[in-house]
């Protein structure tokens, strides 16, 4: 099975940015799935052992946007300017060539 970059004839489409925006989506849905499952489970050790993958999840998203914040990767105090830089964004990937 190949991979993404596989796919990607671009090289240079693949940058600090579109790795840090994988990672911040992925805790993202690494959170939420680690509160749905704490809220599924009877078991005192289990809870116990999710609530700590929980925190570890949320911690890792924080550290995850303060790196892309400082970076000015992610805009999460300005909305319309996060709206700008994702039409930018969005502009590229339309640009980009199809394998």
């Amino acid at each position: 099975m190949s991979g993404i970059l596989d796919k990607i004839n671009n090289k240079e489409l693949i940058n600090d940015e579109v790795i840090a925006t994988d990672l911040l989506v992925s805790s993202k849905a690494a959170v939420r799935n680690y509160a749905v499952a704490i809220t599924e489970t009877a078991s005192p050790e289990v809870h116990k052992m999710l609530k700590k993958q929980l925190d570890e999840a949320i911690e890792a998203h924080h550290k995850i946007a303060t790196y892309m914040i400082e970076n000015e990767m992610y805009h999460a105090y300005d909305v319309s300017e996060q709206i700008d830089h994702d039409l930018k964004k969005a502009d590229v990937a339309l640009e980009a060539p199809v394998k």
